[in-house]
């Protein structure tokens, strides 16, 4: 069927539609940056961590005697100095000092290093020696090898006084025999040191605990003496009872030290051969007239120790007793390492408790030698010429102060009265470009100009003069 045609006027005719406009591109914006994470403003605490400290310079003299007299000590019985690292493989401390420590327990520092390495700050030393003995090869040195050591411990310990969790330590150790007159050459020269710091009224407390195996079986015999009377030990010593017997003996609570007071002594089940090593230990201590008593309580509370054990302790006059520090053999420790068997004892003192016993004492702390000879300046051609003219005396050992920014002579001529000097010498504009300088006795006022070629010889000679004068 064919499709009807249908026309269309114009009126009819739908207009064209305008083309439609192309969409305006969308304006390129730059993308927005994502919101920095708020930084935590951390308070910024001007002190240092609870249990650390500054040794300040009021102290040093204290300090500085301790170090003098315990390197002039190792030198006189033969000690070579070593220095170990604070920060040891955490192994070497968990292997050695033994689960169940307040030490391992509580008190080590541990942490993961950036490369994965667990890694401890050093609580002790004497198991860093033991690796560095091993590490180093020392087992083909000559015996006894002896060893000195000096610097800081880390202990996460509650802060007491003469206690903190930095602390310092000096350790004498001797490698390689087992003969008991080390034991009291230990303790000798222990006293020694103790003396030249100028501390009396001490003694040493002495005890044996015997090898591991003897000491398996006292423990046994501690422990069943101990839980038939469990209730009437601290909480901290009923934990002890499970894991470390021993450290029940050195617990300072009053009904702890009541109860322990009779129970079975390490001394009664030595074997032969330590109950004579602890006899001519005696014997030895006996002969050099050394203070000492024997307490069966004493055990050191570390599990390396073999044997012989002791503490340095200092008494007021009340009675009370401070302790200085302390050791005893560890015959088995270097073994437990991997090294050869070394018999081995030592002793530690804690730097802050001798420190503090010092104070507590009045002993004269170190004192400084003062300078005999004063160098003035006046003028940026003087300051010059000073600085060469310093280190010409100072070579020639003449110890000598000054006060380079001080600008006027009246106020360095202040500093040199205050420090009592015996010599001042003085560098103006003139004495700069003369290359003289004037050197005024402080003793007998006179002063008299001189080169600077004669300066040190016309120093010493009046030193010289004055020594006389006041012999």
């Amino acid at each position: 069927m064919a499709q009807k045609k249908t026309s269309m006027t114009k009126k009819d005719k739908k207009p064209k539609a305008a083309p439609a406009k192309k969409a305006a591109a969308p304006k390129k914006t730059a993308p927005k940056k994502a919101a920095a994470p708020a930084v935590m403003q951390e308070e910024i605490l001007m002190q240092a961590l609870r249990g650390m400290r500054d040794i300040l310079p009021d102290e040093q003299p204290y300090w500085e005697r301790a170090r003098k007299v315990l390197s002039h000590a190792s030198q006189e019985y033969g000690f070579q100095r070593i220095d170990l690292p604070t920060l040891e493989y955490a192994h070497i401390y968990l292997r050695t000092i033994g689960e169940g420590t307040d030490i391992v327990d509580k008190e080590i520092y541990l942490f993961n290093t950036r490369g994965g390495d667990r890694v401890a700050l050093r609580p002790e030393m004497t198991a860093g020696l033991c690796r560095a003995y091993i590490e180093h090869g020392m087992g083909v040195l000559p015996k006894p090898i002896k060893l000195f050591s000096m610097g800081p411990l880390f202990r996460y310990d509650r802060p007491q006084e003469g206690r903190y969790r930095e602390h310092w330590q000096a350790n004498f150790d001797m490698f390689g025999e087992s003969d008991p007159i080390l034991d009291a050459q230990t303790i000798q020269l222990a006293y020694r040191v103790v003396q030249q710091l100028g501390l009396k009224n001490i003694e040493f407390q002495v005890n044996s605990i015997g090898t591991p195996e003897t000491r398996r079986d006292y423990e046994k015999a501690l422990v069943r003496y101990l839980e038939s009377q469990k209730q009437k030990l601290c909480q901290k010593c009923r934990e002890r009872l499970t894991s470390n017997p021993l450290r029940i003996l050195d617990c300072k609570e009053d009904k702890c030290i009541q109860l322990t007071a009779h129970a079975p002594q390490s001394l009664d089940y030595l074997d032969v051969e330590s109950r004579e090593h602890f006899k001519k230990f005696l014997e030895y201590l006996d002969e050099l007239e050394l203070p000492y008593s024997i307490n069966t309580r004493l055990v050191r509370g570390l599990d390396y120790y073999t044997r012989t054990v002791f503490e340095i302790r200092s008494t007021d006059k009340d009675g009370k007793n401070y302790s200085l520090g302390g050791g005893g053999r560890y015959d088995r420790l270097i073994e437990s390492l991997g090294g050869e068997p070394t018999p081995a004892i030592g002793f530690a003192l804690g730097l802050d408790r001798i420190v503090l016993e010092m104070k507590r004492t009045q002993v004269k702390p170190y004192e400084q030698p003062k300078p005999k000879v004063f160098l003035a300046q006046l003028g940026e051609m003087a300051k010059k010429k000073s600085l060469k003219l310093f280190a010409e005396l100072e070579k020639n050992g003449v110890l000598i102060a000054e006060s380079f920014g001080r600008g006027s002579l009246k106020s360095q001529m202040r500093v040199a009265n205050r420090l009592g000097v015996e010599v001042t010498i003085i560098v103006g504009q003139k004495e700069a470009l003369d290359e003289t300088a004037i050197v005024k006795d402080m003793v007998s006022g006179t002063q008299e100009t001189v080169t600077q070629e004669r300066l040190v010889d016309a120093v010493k000679k009046i030193i010289k003069a004055n020594q006389i004068l006041n012999a």
